[in-house]
């Protein structure tokens, strides 16, 4: 029976068409179509054709096993295509076979390559039929204007297939953790108490205490998120986002930076043990404390800006770590954590004002506060290296390999450990007379992390802290490996040859792969198969907890390894290419070094302005599905490739 139908309505087609040849009146079109687009998020936009029926008449669908209704798209200039047209509206069960009658609405997604504005053009085709006869088939041009970006082109283009990257929320937990954490320090926390007291008991009454309290800490917020937004935006305004990831990736990536970073974090530590007092200028500091004896909101303004300058020596070292932590991420990225870090910081001033009550449960000040700053210490010490060991990565200097970095955690978290069982003291520590619980459950914490760490100098992959660490390729002792450095069998396709052979660098997990993306297109044509690039860093912490948590699933790391060419871009490798290698971009900049041809490539070819970012390629280079981001989901990941494949 279903057959019948099919033969019947073919039947219908033809006639149809006689018809049509013989003068048959269709004087306006079966379907008047209207193309839209709106923008999903960030990169991603969609493209919708909302197609009007004619009364008595239907349409068939983009899989429709007759004449389905079909949209080519011109050559894309500005965007790539992100997965095939989809429908949108539910189609109805007509005799078997599923038609639209009255609406029919079809979509495409695509990602923006280019800041600059575009057009989306191509043509819809489509036939109209009614219960007895169906027209020709009739086409439309179309053409769509995406207006110029009001903001940085970055990838967090996902659908339903493949999630994009999103923010990292991972880093605004970090941020709010540091900011509760500057509260207990000896420069903060006397100060909470202090401050609310104030306000209540200077006010007229409790709700305008309670009002003031809150202003204070929406002040807080503000001196921390404004300034750093300022700059953000003023780098953008001046330049647009080359500028901005261009100055994000010098930051995070150039020796000099990192370096000074590095001597910072030790300063700030030393300062923390007690070696001496960081402090800003007095008259910056008392100047602002005259302005807060004015009344009002400006008194109040004042009183925060006294807060956060008197602060800075606590502060400044957990302030610098949020922010350079940030840099690797996206355009937001500094400004969003910043904001977390604040709210987390001043929400105890707001709290207190609107409850008191609970002022009485403080504990007191005392020498647990430079505990607390001394605790701090130690951890600035672990996190500055991290700083030295970037630019050791950058610049292939082999001064920080993996077990040098694990041999130094390890020393600086034992010795935590026995500040908390004080077995050991500094200048203005009060002599500990016997271990309270807290910090007897705090210096198991600290050992068992010391334990866990040990493993990682005989190469255990220590997942915990892939982000951190230097590679395993830097390693030069694995337990049970011979420890000499051998190739690793190369996919079908591939070659020894070639600029990636002379990079120097290598894919974690065994893979094999390429370094330059024309070498990794060349092999994907020749062995048949897509290319899975991997924009990456050598500085990156998610790219490599990506690769320690995501790539080394069994279901992941078979696909990489059978069903893909992998190219690996390292935006932030500061090697000097040959001068046939160079690239002038079309403002005349000459891109002379591995990592700046790279991040070039990723910000003008894929939109993408962070690490980690991964793209599926076919052999000619076409997008086969939504840049994906930093994202932990195994079986997320097993989707996106998947989607690449099929």
């Amino acid at each position: 029976m279903k057959y019948l139908k099919s033969i019947l309505v073919l039947a219908a087609l033809a006639a149809g068409t006689l018809l049509y040849g013989q003068g048959f009146p269709m004087t306006e079109s079966t379907v008047n179509w209207k193309v839209s687009s709106e923008q999903v998020k960030d990169s991603l936009y969609k493209v919708i054709f909302t197609g009007k029926i004619a009364d008595g008449w239907h349409t068939y669908g983009l899989e429709s096993d007759l004449y389905p209704t079909g949209v080519e798209f011109g050559e894309a200039s500005g965007y790539s295509l992100s997965g095939k047209p989809y429908e949108v509206s539910l189609s109805t069960d007509y005799e078997g076979i599923k038609v639209f009658f009255n609406e029919i609405v079809i979509a495409q997604d695509i990602v923006r390559t280019t800041g600059e504005a575009f057009d989306v053009k191509g043509e819809i085709t489509w036939m109209g039929c009614t219960d007895t006869q169906c027209a020709a088939p009739e086409y439309k041009d179309f053409s769509v204007r995406i207006e110029e970006a009001s903001g940085p082109v970055i990838s967090d283009a996902g659908d339903g297939n493949a999630k994009g990257g999103g923010f990292n929320w991972g880093l605004i937990v970090e941020a709010i953790l540091w900011g509760f954490a500057a509260l207990l320090t000896p420069c903060v926390f006397p100060m909470v108490p202090m401050t609310v007291s104030f306000f209540m008991k200077g006010s007229s009454s409790p709700a305008a205490g309670r009002f003031k309290a809150s202003m204070y800490g929406l002040f807080i917020v503000l001196l921390y998120t404004v300034p750093i937004s300022l700059i953000i935006f003023i780098t953008w305004l001046a330049g647009g986002e080359a500028v901005t990831a261009d100055i994000f990736n010098w930051l995070a990536t150039h020796w000099l930076p990192n370096i000074i970073f590095f001597i910072v974090f030790m300063v700030f530590a030393a300062s923390f043990f007690g070696a001496f007092e960081i402090v800003l200028p007095s008259s910056l500091v008392n100047k602002s404390d005259k302005g807060a004896d004015k009344g009002g909101l400006i008194g109040v303004f004042f009183m925060a800006l006294t807060l956060v300058l008197v602060s800075f020596s606590c502060t400044g070292p957990i302030v610098g770590t949020v922010l350079i932590k940030s840099t690797e991420g996206e355009f937001w990225s500094p400004m969003i954590t910043m904001l977390a870090f604040s709210l987390a910081f001043a929400l105890p001033f707001t709290v207190l004002a609107l409850f008191p009550s609970l002022l009485k449960n403080l504990p007191k000040s005392g020498g647990w506060l430079n505990s607390v700053k001394v605790v701090l210490g130690f951890i600035e010490v672990a996190l500055g290296f991290k700083f030295l060991s970037v630019a050791d990565q950058t610049y292939h200097w082999g001064l920080l390999d993996r077990e040098v970095y694990l041999a130094i955690w390890i020393v600086v978290f034992t010795l935590l450990g026995f500040y908390l069982l004080g077995k050991i003291r500094f200048a203005h520590d009060d002599k500990v007379e016997h271990v309270s619980v807290k910090r007897l459950a705090l210096a198991i914490a600290v050992f068992s992390f010391v334990v866990y760490m040990i493993p990682g100098m005989f190469g255990a992959p220590l997942k915990a802290l892939s982000g951190y660490l230097p590679p395993i390729t830097t390693q030069d002792f694995v337990l049970g490996q011979n420890n000499v450095q051998t190739a690793v069998p190369l996919q079908a396709g591939q070659t020894q040859t070639g600029k990636s052979a002379g990079y120097g660098l290598h894919l974690p997990l065994g893979l094999s792969g390429y370094f330059d993306l024309d070498e990794g297109l060349a092999a994907a044509t020749k062995a048949g198969k897509p290319v899975f690039v991997d924009i990456t860093g050598h500085g990156c912490v998610n790219c490599r907890e990506m690769e320690s948590r995501v790539w080394s699933a069994p279901e992941v790391l078979e696909i990489l390894q059978n069903d893909y060419i992998i190219v690996a871009l390292y935006t932030d490798d500061k090697q000097k290419l040959d001068e046939s290698e160079w690239i002038t971009t079309p403002n005349g900049d000459v891109l002379k070094d591995l990592g700046r041809i790279n991040s070039y490539i990723a910000r003008t070819r894929f939109g993408v302005n962070a690490q980690p970012n991964y793209v599926l390629l076919s052999p000619d280079g076409e997008m086969l599905a939504p840049v994906r981001g930093y994202d932990l989901s195994i079986p997320g990941f097993v989707e996106f490739l998947k989607s690449g494949l099929e």
